[in-house]
């Protein structure tokens, strides 16, 4: 049986900014949900499980993936994910702000366009990964929550 998933998943406390209770919590919830479940498979790898750290070097993200006999670094520009982190960013404090005090319909209407952005930037950053991390949809849907975790200034 194929071992080609995370089993841990940590972020470069030197890269990683400061964050309020709701931004801690999706980062927990997003490293929980990512090692539970996922599929992660990088190029020319054996058998998993695999170790990833995520930083940002010189506007670069960084993945470093290590198991017992394979270790490798990738380093990817920012440059094409920066609309939708920022697109994405920009819509999760509205969500966050409308939590405290819109109605129901107008949260749900944040909540939709969220979403949406969301999936487009996992969809951006499974491309990005293409030729060196086989990843599913929700992997690259928790990965991205991590990617916006380090890039929130």
């Amino acid at each position: 049986m194929s071992d080609h998933r995370l089993a841990s998943v940590v972020l470069d406390e030197a890269t990683l900014p400061s964050a309020t209770a709701e931004i801690e919590h999706e980062r927990r919830v997003a490293i929980f949900d990512l090692v539970e479940k996922n599929l992660f498979e990088p190029e020319g790898a054996g058998e998993g499980p695999y170790d990833l750290k995520l930083s940002l070097q010189d506007n670069r993200l960084v993945f470093d993936i290590a198991a017992p006999d394979f270790v490798r670094t990738y380093a990817l520009s920012l440059t094409p994910l920066k609309s939708v982190l920022k697109d994405y960013l920009m819509i999760c404090d509205s969500y966050y702000e409308a939590l405290r005090g819109s109605s129901a319909s107008q949260i749900e209407a944040v909540d939709m366009g969220r979403r949406g952005l969301h999936n487009e930037g996992a969809e951006l950053l499974k491309a990005r990964l293409e030729g060196k991390v086989a990843i599913d949809h929700e992997t690259a849907r928790r990965l991205f929550t991590l990617v916006c975790a380090l890039y929130r200034r």
